[in-house]
């Protein structure tokens, strides 16, 4: 199967790379910088599984000169609108297109470009960054796929996306409910991501102080409220399990947003914490700590743009 691999980041950079490492006919496409970065010095990831340094098949935009079987969307969801016009001429009318980017709002711009046919659910679960030299630095070992159709059909076309995915180190998953997996992975991200954005610490910094825990919990139930409003309510097992993920003494974790915001770089307010807030409000839910954590990151955002 021919993928293309949409950015060599931290996501797709790192999925792609353990691809291309595993003889998986992968093409990046990448933006003119990145594209200089990678033929000076290849596509490298520093893993607990081991480091590799890379040389693999890179194409800009004006390159593209066909449709792809695949293709892997690991952008920030920022960049998504210009990612579309990117990719267009890789689509064809058979073409798979594998989102993991963060939040639900991705996937309807993406069937409003490309049509339902060609969009799959995707949840990645990786925790990865780039470095200040480029190179892409995995932070946990936990590396994982999972992927499917939206309406949760088991067809030919995801069980063949499945085979060409498997194999290459990292765990794959064949979804028969990816939307309730994506609205999981949303829980879980939001509630983190606005905790330790809005308090400027990790979860064992946050646990430490009085309150800290508490208002940590608070924020769970209030992103699993929302979720349950819209239909896909939680387990009480997903739910302990985060609610000790978040109130970890010692814990180190942080979340993508919180490490964007110590760099100074663009956060995923919008699709993360602004899009989840739009689904409380229909559903007339008071969610005090998400719009704190959304309004502060948004003054973030615009001052860091002005």
């Amino acid at each position: 199967m021919q993928i293309l691999i949409v950015g060599a980041g931290a996501v797709g950079g790192y999925f792609g790379g353990r691809l291309a490492q595993a003889g998986r006919d992968v093409t990046f496409l990448v933006r003119d910088k990145r594209a200089e970065e990678i033929r000076a010095r290849g596509l490298q990831i520093l893993s607990p599984y081991g480091n590799l340094t890379l040389h693999p098949k890179i194409v800009t935009a004006n390159q593209i000169d066909g449709p792809f079987e695949a293709i892997l969307l690991g952008v920030k969801s920022y960049a998504l609108a210009g990612v579309m016009d990117d990719l267009a001429l890789a689509v064809g009318s058979e073409t798979m297109i594998l989102p993991v980017l963060n939040g639900m709002s991705h996937i309807h711009a993406l069937i409003a470009r490309f049509g339902s046919d060609a969009v799959l659910g995707g949840v990645c679960l990786v925790a990865t960054e780039i470095d200040p030299e480029g190179r892409i630095r995995q932070l946990a070992d936990f590396q994982k796929l999972i992927h499917g159709e939206l309406d949760g059909r088991d067809t030919a076309r995801v069980q063949k996306l499945g085979a060409s995915l498997r194999g290459a180190g990292f765990d794959v998953t064949i979804s028969s409910h990816i939307v309730a997996d994506m609205w999981q992975k949303w829980v879980q991200l939001a509630s983190l991501g606005a905790v330790t954005c809005l308090l400027r610490g990790n979860v064992g910094e946050i646990a430490a102080v009085p309150g800290g825990a508490a208002l940590a919990l608070s924020a769970l139930r209030e992103c699993a409220d929302i979720s349950t409003a819209c239909g896909y309510p939680h387990s009480s097992d997903f739910l302990e399990q985060q609610a000790v993920a978040l109130t970890a003494p010692g814990s180190p974790s942080t979340s993508s947003m919180y490490r964007d915001l110590k760099k100074g770089a663009s956060v995923e307010v919008d699709s993360i914490l602004g899009d989840l807030l739009e689904h409380g409000a229909k559903h007339n839910l008071t969610t005090p700590i998400l719009q704190a954590a959304f309004v502060s990151l948004s003054i973030y955002q615009h001052r860091s743009r002005s």
